[in-house]
């Protein structure tokens, strides 16, 4: 069987047993109730006090034959038309209803009877509300003998608090009223109290009239019932006077039968001289001694409460008589959970082992609502016995903690300065801040002088002069400078305490450690420094390589006739402003009458592209001279570009035109090909091979011809045109012939179409060029 299984057996047979215990004690306060009915209606109508109408009623139940409840309930009924059924209900007696009984008398045996249920305490104040106010009584004390004459006050209704401490326990040979109770074994009637005599309530409007009558049970004094009046009055009438002993008798009931009481230790009797009870009751913290109640097989079935010390405090408001004898589970039957403390007793007492933790949660039913409180709690095993101790967390005490924890995370420390007696206080946390050990002495607020930096001295001042001088709240920054050489930062906020008159009882307030802070601030402050220097340094450069773009870059947006070519350009910046980038083309007439016709794109943005834009456009100007080919033009570009210091890479595509043949010899380095319109039809031209300029040292590119006729119209572009993050570069140029198709007439309105449609979404220049053959 599994732990889990075995508490909630342990559980099961709780809730059953206490089931049938409730089931039990009802039937039997029922019956009780009844007897107790049926021997006040004996006692009234003359069968001696209650005592022998109890005996009577026995006698006769015997001689009938029948249960005794079931012949109390046969003159309950029998009453039931009678005066004295009239009194039990509370009605009145006619005028001819015979003589006047004490008021209440037979309600007097019902609320006795119904008393007999509770705890001494109980009692005390169901008679004092329902049966002796009527009387004038104005208070009462329920004594318990606890050894010899000694009493200890069991109950109590009507004295004042502090009153009832102060009498709640008389040792022996005092001679106290009570106590002659007690040692003359007989009632005492005082009209008035009697000068000089020891009595509880003497100073507190209960020195009146006074009754004290020896409660007893089965031939033993257990008590002491003593009633008090508020003043002097005539000796009580035969009838009351019986009443009240019958009161003192029934109270006998609600008294331990022992020579303890419900105020003293309350203990197992198997544990009278426990190492663990004394252990408990030297504790600090409310403590139970649990001995294990064992199954039919041998086996832990709950712990018993054997022994609760005299500061236990039950979390759920039952006082230790309550709880003493019980069974842990029934208890705390919450305390069966997975993981419950219940768990750790068991573990204790199986192996011995200690277990202490903090913050343990003890869920109990108050009401039947589930309330939890956190524990910090201390398990031990003395013998066959477990001592179970525990200390609840209440709501100071976690504020405490929250407030400890606070001030040491934001490092700050407290103070209050008294001044009147010059005392000062400083919490733990202001030593440390301040660097001095706890045993130092504080500095006074007045004293920062001395313990801060010079520098300091006029804010410090002004801080003083409205705290001290103007009694306003007041705080200020400083430098304090430690005795370990160490310098903080720190803020000091106070107020004034002040009386009526506006004279300083006490200054308070609180230092705080921002050293970490002013730091962060300042190195913070530095970066912006920097950052704005680097922004600014940013704008120039961008500035420049925006207007070195431009220097190359055509404003114009009309073509431009070159040998038998129209040309027009069209240039789109990249979206972002400070994103500059390296695309270019060239269009010039060589010293043999050709055209070099070239489109570039430089990696990157920024003064770098830029630059690397115009030495690659002006580098390959000055190669074209020399009459080479696109090829051999792109060959020594790449040498070129290869041992520029910035580590440059580009792309481009290159043509020489003859005006003469109408022959186009080009060339590309990585570039997206040149689109051919001819007679109303759009097609890229057949790639030559060629990879990106200043990739590697030597590089050979490919060389094509293309040859053309008026009519025809070429567009070279760079890869902002067509390039999208989601589909391929092929894709792209489908979309791009698709486009090129619907051309129209004038080339600069073509260009402005295929800007306006283009679907590129990288953020990049884009520069396209327009050539029409005439």
């Amino acid at each position: 069987m599994s732990g889990r299984e075995r508490r909630l057996n342990a559980l099961a047979a709780t809730v059953e047993r206490l089931r049938g215990e409730l089931t039990a004690a009802q039937e039997a306060a029922d019956a009780r109730t009844l007897i107790g009915i049926a021997t006040g209606i004996l006692v009234e109508r003359g069968h001696g006090g209650p005592t022998r109408a109890a005996r009577h009623l026995e006698e006769l139940a015997e001689a009938a034959g029948l249960p005794l409840v079931e012949l109390a309930a046969d003159v309950v009924d029998g009453a039931a038309g009678d005066t004295v059924a009239l009194a039990l209900s509370g009605a009145p007696r006619g005028p001819g209803g015979g003589h006047h009984s004490p008021p209440d008398v037979l309600r007097v045996r019902a609320a006795e009877a119904g008393s007999l249920t509770g705890d001494p305490q109980s009692v005390v104040d169901t008679l004092v509300e329902q049966v002796l106010a009527p009387l004038g009584v104005s208070a009462a004390a329920l004594w318990s003998v606890v050894s010899g004459d000694a009493l200890a006050l069991a109950g109590q209704a009507g004295f004042p608090r502090g009153e009832a401490e102060r009498w709640r326990f008389v040792p022996p040979g005092l001679r106290v009223l009570a106590q002659r109770a007690v040692t003359e074994r007989r009632a005492h009637w005082f009209a008035a109290l009697p000068a000089g005599a020891a009595a509880i309530g003497r100073r507190h409007g209960t020195d009146g009239a006074r009754a004290v009558l020896p409660a007893e049970l089965g031939g033993r004094t257990l008590g002491v019932l003593e009633v008090c009046w508020p003043h002097p009055r005539p000796p009580l009438s035969a009838p009351v006077s019986r009443q009240l002993d019958a009161l003192a008798e029934l109270c006998a009931h609600a008294l331990p039968g022992t020579e303890e009481t419900a105020t003293g230790p309350i203990a197992d009797p198997a544990l009278p001289d426990s190492p663990a009870m004394d252990l408990a009751d030297g504790l600090l913290d409310p403590a139970l001694i649990l001995r294990p109640v064992l199954d039919d097989h041998g086996h832990v079935a709950d712990f018993s409460i054997a022994y609760a010390n005299e500061r236990f405090a039950d979390p759920a408001g039952r006082p230790r008589a309550v709880i003493t004898g019980m069974r842990l589970l029934a208890a705390y039957p919450l305390m069966a959970c997975d993981g419950g403390l219940y768990d750790h007793v068991l573990r204790v007492h199986a192996t011995g082992e200690p277990f202490r933790a903090e913050r343990l949660a003890l869920r109990v039913l108050v009401d039947d609502v589930s309330l939890t409180g956190l524990l910090t709690v201390g398990i031990g095993r003395y013998g066959d016995a477990v001592l179970l101790s525990w200390r609840l967390e209440d709501e100071a005490a976690r504020l405490s903690a929250l407030l400890e924890h606070v001030q040491r995370l934001g490092r700050i420390g407290g103070f209050q300065e008294d001044a009147v007696s010059g005392e000062i206080l400083w919490n733990r946390d202001l030593f440390s801040l301040f660097g001095l050990p706890p045993t130092a002495s504080p500095v006074p607020v007045e004293r920062l002088y001395s313990h801060a930096h010079p520098d300091d001295s006029v804010a410090i001042g002004r801080f003083l002069r409205t705290l001290l001088h103007h009694r306003h709240s007041a705080s200020t920054v400083f430098r304090l400078q430690r005795a370990d050489g160490a310098v903080r930062h720190i803020r000091v906020v106070a107020e004034p305490v002040t009386d009526p008159a506006g004279h300083l009882l006490a200054v308070r307030g609180a230092y705080q450690d921002f050293s970490s802070q002013h730091w962060t601030e300042v190195a913070l402050s530095a970066t912006r420094d920097r950052l704005a220097d680097t922004e600014q340094h940013a704008a120039e450069r961008n500035r420049l390589a925006l207007q070195l773009q431009r220097a190359i870059m055509p404003s114009s947006h009309v073509p431009v006739a070159i040998a038998g070519l129209h040309v027009a350009v069209r240039y789109r910046p990249a979206e972002e402003g400070h994103l500059v980038g390296g695309d270019w083309y060239d269009a010039v007439v060589l010293p043999r009458k050709k055209v070099l016709l070239a489109v570039g794109d430089v990696a990157g943005h920024g003064i770098e592209a830029a630059t690397g834009m115009v030495v690659l456009r002006n580098a390959l100007r000055g190669l074209a001279t020399t009459g080479a080919g696109p090829a051999q033009l792109l060959g020594w570009l790449n040498t070129v570009t290869h041992h520029l210091t910035e580590q440059v890479t580009a792309t481009v595509v290159c043509g020489v035109y003859d005006p003469q043949t109408r022959v186009l010899d080009w060339a590309r380095a990585g570039h997206p090909p040149p689109v051919l319109i001819h007679e109303g039809t759009a097609a890229a031209l057949p790639l030559p091979g060629g990879i990106l300029l200043g990739a590697v040292a030597e590089a050979e590119y490919e060389e094509r011809r293309l040859g053309l006729v008026p009519g025809d119209r070429l567009l070279m572009y760079t890869d902002g045109l067509i390039e999208r993050r989601d589909r391929s570069v092929e894709k792209a140029l489908e979309q791009l012939l698709a486009t090129v198709g619907a051309a129209t007439p004038e080339l600069g309105e073509h260009l402005d179409v295929l800007l306006t449609h283009a679907r590129s979404d990288t953020d990049d220049d884009t520069c396209l060029i327009g050539i029409d053959v005439c």
